[in-house]
């Protein structure tokens, strides 16, 4: 059972970013769906007031396995050419937690009658909690484990630029600029430096093709590159059917492969649910796989027009 406790220390530390440099930010399956986690040019694309609320549980039976919650409003404002949106965002993983709010801006440019490119910004801070003294380690006297963490903010801020047609979009982003070091007083040993968050650089894209009246097929694809960490990417294929039933595959590079599902409920509501099962970590033989729910909500534009149908991204 030590062991066992110290692998999910290990596990908990490398994700989020205590003493080890890796990628921090959580992985979503649904990431074509929650794309204003991703990058903030996307606000307002939708041309809709559009809530999205997301639940993973990744490595489910993992103790200290990753829980992630998201939120995010975005809509148009009546100038066509301006995009708000909000993003929020609760990370658990083992004694750690992450809570962001981050507020979103877009400017839309029309390029063509059929294409706008957004340049988008974004402004908020990160809150970190960590009950660092319960953990199991070598050297229970390690002094930088011998306090938690309570609150600590990070203010920080991003940008992401998103292309965008009737049947492709792609986009870079880099949604926390500055790279803030977590540290803690400790009144007998000093600061004591925990952790730092570490610059992610995202790029989406995806695209939909129609195969026959009532079945197309949706690419997409989301690669995460950060300093002293493999290039990872997600790459999914889909088929959309009757323009209402989604279910396609998903693989991660050096990580998981899975499925998903979704079905628009109405023109404004889908909903949507993903498996997927580690294969890259030791982990894999320790958990029932990483389950994943999204809902989506599109309501009426400022100036009440109807929701275009459908919408691909």
């Amino acid at each position: 059972m030590k062991t066992f406790k110290n692998i999910t220390f290990v596990l908990a530390s490398a994700l989020s970013g205590f003493t080890l440099h890796a990628q921090q930010d959580p992985m979503y399956t649904h990431y074509m769906y929650n794309t204003l986690m991703v990058n903030p040019g996307y606000a307002g694309s939708r041309d809709a007031i559009t809530v999205t609320a997301l639940h993973r549980s990744q490595w489910v039976d993992f103790k200290g396995a990753p829980i992630v919650q998201s939120l995010t409003l975005h809509s148009p404002l009546k100038n066509d050419h301006f995009g708000l949106g909000l993003a929020v965002m609760n990370d658990k993983i083992g004694s750690s937690n992450k809570t962001s709010v981050f507020a979103d801006f877009a400017y839309r440019m029309t390029l063509t009658k059929k294409s706008k490119l957004a340049l988008g910004i974004s402004a908020g801070a990160n809150i970190f909690q960590a009950n660092l003294n319960s953990l199991q380690i070598g050297d229970q006297n390690d002094p930088a484990f011998q306090n938690n963490i309570n609150n600590k903010i990070t203010p920080n801020f991003g940008a992401g630029i998103y292309y965008s047609r009737e049947r492709f979009y792609a986009g870079v982003s880099v949604p926390y600029l500055v790279q803030n070091n977590i540290s803690k007083i400790d009144l007998s040993n000093g600061t004591t430096l925990i952790g730092k968050e570490q610059r992610h650089y995202f790029f989406i894209a995806g695209a939909v093709f129609n195969l026959s009246e009532n079945v197309a097929f949706k690419p997409t694809t989301f690669v995460k590159v950060t300093a002293a960490a493999p290039i990872q990417g997600d790459v999914t294929a889909s088929f959309i059917f009757m323009k209402k039933l989604l279910v396609g595959a998903m693989v991660r590079t050096g990580d998981a492969f899975g499925g998903l599902i979704g079905f628009n409920i109405t023109e404004q509501l889908h909903l949507g649910y993903s498996f997927d099962w580690s294969y890259g970590l030791k982990t894999g033989k320790y958990n029932q796989g990483s389950h994943e729910v999204i809902l989506r909500y599109d309501f009426l534009t400022f100036d009440k027009k109807q929701i275009h149908s459908p919408r691909h991204f």
